[in-house]
C-alpha cells in the first residue's frame, strides 16, 4: 500500500524541521562540499553532523560521493534550493505581518 501524497509531504517537512539540517542545505546551495567544510561552518560535533547528513540522505535531499578519503555532499536537486528560497519569502511575509501587528498592538496600549 502506497503512502498518500500529503503524508509524504509531511515527512519531508519533518525532515526539514531541524536547524542543523536547514543549515547544511543552505551551505550546499553554493555547490558540493566535503564534510570538513560543513563542520567548519556549523557548530556541531562530527558525530552529530554525520547523523543529520544521514537523515538528509535517507530523505533523498542530499547525495554523497567519496573522493579518496573525503566524503562530499551535494543537494540532490536544485528544487531543494528553490524550497529554501520559498521558505525565506514566506518568512519575510509572515514576519512583516507580525511586525505590523506588533506596532498596532503597541499603539493601542498607549491609549490610541
Amino acid at each position: 500500500m502506497s503512502v498518500p501524497l500529503y503524508q509524504a509531504k509531511a515527512e519531508l517537512f519533518r525532515t526539514l524541521g531541524h536547524p542543523v539540517r536547514i543549515r547544511v542545505l543552505e551551505l550546499l546551495q553554493d555547490g558540493p562540499k566535503p564534510v570538513r567544510d560543513l563542520l567548519a561552518e556549523i557548530d556541531i560535533e562530527a558525530s552529530g553532523l554525520s547523523q543529520q547528513l544521514a537523515v538528509l540522505r535517507r530523505a533523498g535531499l542530499v547525495t554523497s560521493a567519496r573522493d579518496g578519503s573525503t566524503v562530499v555532499y551535494a543537494l540532490s536537486t536544485p528544487d531543494v534550493a528553490d524550497l529554501l528560497a520559498a521558505g525565506r519569502r514566506i518568512l519575510g511575509v509572515v514576519l512583516t505581518d507580525r511586525e505590523g501587528l506588533l506596532v498596532q498592538l503597541q499603539a493601542g496600549q498607549h491609549g490610541r
